[in-house]
């Protein structure tokens, strides 16, 4: 009989070899970001210490025991996208020993995903945004940096990860646009419209070479220190700067990557657009800010029209 709740056990050692071949596999194949990468093997490793709790090993897992498990995480009340994610991984990592010739059927095959509820994202009003831009103070080249940084998030919709990676040969303020490697090393192209590259050009010119002290780096937006930013620090001044701001909503750190999409969308631009700008390799991620979009239209039908 299967131990529904057992106590934690650490993986077999043929699983974690399993485990970091897989990983390596997918990382040569899709170049799945850091972050990405150690969720996947966070979800296996805890997958495979409760199977070796009932005495199997991941090779052996069969239909039966992937429920078992999926019913234990319920009891956790671990919510549905959370366990989504963990069948996606663990999906792609049975087809990797399928495909192998490891195991000769996956028991993944006939478990469905958990429903999902459609969340919309997060973001701000146009007028908040103006607010978060005009907050940092320009007379200290941090606030410079700040405001720059901000700048350039919102006028290109970068991941918050791709606008501190930045590096110097990615800029081109002739033609105005940035060159991003994404997930999965996709590069694209945005342009960054002519209000963020002339903040760009004051903040390199005034700016950056304080925070280096002149010392050479291809960062473009170094700390305080001279060294390249963490996501964690600039997440830290966005909340600092809503704060002075006065704004009160609840952000997350693709908040202004929320409100670049909504209000191209808001102004008409076409989806497609938009998915490209975004990186997004399917266009159902992208659909999600026509919700938002539409939502606002009749936010605005009601508040405007005589009959609304």
């Amino acid at each position: 009989m299967l131990n529904a709740n057992p106590s934690c056990l650490e993986p077999l050692s043929e699983d974690i070899f399993l485990i970091n071949e897989y990983l390596d596999n997918i990382w040569m194949e899709k170049g799945l970001s850091d972050n990405t990468q150690e969720s996947y093997r966070r979800d296996l490793e805890q997958f495979a210490g409760w199977v070796a709790a009932q005495k199997r090993k991941l090779i052996s897992a069969d239909a039966v025991l992937l429920q078992t498990y999926l019913d234990f995480r319920l009891q956790q009340k671990l919510s549905s996208r959370t366990s989504a994610r963990f069948l996606s991984c663990v999906r792609g990592f049975y087809r990797y020993l399928l495909r192998e010739g490891r195991i000769s059927e996956s028991p993944v095959a006939l478990v469905e995903n958990p429903k999902l509820s459609r969340s919309l994202p997060k973001s701000l009003s146009e007028f908040d945004v103006e607010a978060l831009l005009a907050a940092p103070d320009l007379s200290d080249p941090l606030g410079l940096r700040d405001r720059t940084m901000l700048e350039v998030l919102y006028a290109c919709g970068l991941r918050v990860s791709e606008l501190v990676e930045l590096n110097m040969p990615q800029i081109n303020l002739r033609q105005n646009v940035i060159r991003v490697v994404g997930k999965g090393s996709k590069e694209r192209l945005i342009p960054m419209g002519e209000e963020a590259a002339a903040w760009l050009a004051r903040y390199l010119r005034e700016a950056r070479p304080v925070l280096l002290n002149n010392l050479p780096d291809e960062v473009v937006f170094p700390s305080n220190r001279g060294q390249p930013m963490t996501r964690q620090t600039f997440w830290y001044r966005i909340k600092h700067w809503a704060m002075v701001a006065g704004i009160k909503k609840q952000l997350s750190p693709h908040t202004l990557r929320h409100a670049f999409a909504t209000h191209l969308l808001n102004h008409g631009a076409d989806l497609r657009v938009v998915q490209l700008l975004l990186g997004h390799s399917d266009l159902s991620t992208t659909q999600i800010y026509t919700h938002v979009a539409n939502l606002r239209m009749k936010q605005q039908h009601q508040l405007h029209h005589p009959r609304g």
